[in-house]
């Protein structure tokens, strides 16, 4: 096939990520607020999962050309 490449379904792990890291940051502190321990470390894995989509997404795309 001449247009194997365009017929490829793209990689969309990073951007994966990256909406369930957004959806991590701003919506379980919020349900979680009775314990607030709870919130923050949901704050801080919404940072970590969204940070590591932001790589594989942009940064290490980058890299391999």
């Amino acid at each position: 096939m001449a247009h194997n490449e365009h017929n490829r379904q793209k990689k969309g792990g990073g951007f994966v990520l990256i909406i369930f890291g957004a959806l991590l940051l701003f919506l379980a502190p919020n349900l979680h607020t009775d314990n607030p321990e709870l919130g923050i470390t949901s704050l801080i894995f919404g940072i970590l999962i969204g940070a590591i989509g932001f790589y594989v997404r942009f940064i290490r795309k980058k890299k391999r050309i």
